[in-house]
């Protein structure tokens, strides 16, 4: 792991273990580290220039065949969404 933030904390005196465990969270989630560590976790790659290009094009053909259908009356009835 990049760049890895080590979080350490040291127990003072008769400090309870659940005290202890909370101020370890506290300062792991100051840190930032769960969240760096999630964005890499799920991060997803980005789609390529020619794949947005590709889809787009096929998106207005859709369009393109959709408004010819509308204007030749030829297009299917939709139900209406409740």
């Amino acid at each position: 792991m990049r760049n890895a933030i080590n979080v350490e904390v040291h127990r003072s005196g008769s400090e309870s273990s659940q005290s202890l465990l909370r101020r370890f969270s506290k300062r792991m989630q100051s840190a930032g580290v769960l969240q760096r560590v999630r964005s890499i976790r799920y991060k997803t790659r980005l789609e390529s220039p020619l794949k947005r290009k590709q889809s787009a094009l096929k998106l207005l053909l859709k369009w393109a065949e959709r408004e010819r259908l509308a204007k030749l009356g030829k297009l299917p009835s939709t139900k209406k969404r409740r």
